[in-house]
């Protein structure tokens, strides 16, 4: 995966988080993953059409979910309310658009979805044309996890342009 590609994604979540909660996050792990992803607790999924295509899952396991929407709401937070969702939810959607942002002011050209609760155990594995990535950021308040996967556009031999 290209880096110019990843580097938004990185610098989004970190800086999102980093406001967000009013404190320092530090990257823990960043690893290619051939496996399919697991998810770990409270995830939101956003889809990316453009010059690159896949999706991203922004995942926080349970608890670290809940001190979040606690820290969000300034009190404290079931498991089950629905704040927890919404908070995952709110802070992918910063974090993609962040993201996305940035890279079509580079030249690229993408639309987002709007983020949806992600509740399958499993996400889609790597294949010979997608690639996928897993980071992990610590925070005060737990771990969260990203996962990128995408898919480049390849023109295919068949839609060669012709020059006359």
């Amino acid at each position: 995966m290209r880096m110019e590609l990843i580097q938004p994604f990185i610098n989004a979540a970190d800086a999102v988080l980093c406001e967000s909660l009013q404190s320092p996050t530090k990257i823990a792990d960043v690893t290619m993953d051939d496996e399919a992803y697991r998810r770990k607790g409270v995830a939101a999924m956003i889809h990316i059409v453009g010059d690159i295509e896949g999706r991203v899952i922004f995942d926080l396991d349970t608890a670290t979910a809940v001190k979040i929407a606690g820290f969000f709401s300034g009190g404290p937070v079931e498991a089950t309310d629905d704040l927890v969702k919404d908070t995952v939810c709110e802070l992918a959607n910063q974090v993609i658009g962040n993201a996305i942002t940035t890279l079509n002011d580079q030249g690229m050209h993408f639309r987002v979805s709007p983020p949806v609760l992600h509740t399958a155990e499993t996400g889609g594995k790597s294949s010979e044309d997608t690639e996928a990535l897993v980071m992990c950021f610590d925070t005060p308040n737990g771990r969260v996890y990203m996962n990128i996967s995408v898919r480049y556009h390849r023109r295919r031999r068949t839609e060669k342009v012709v020059t006359a």
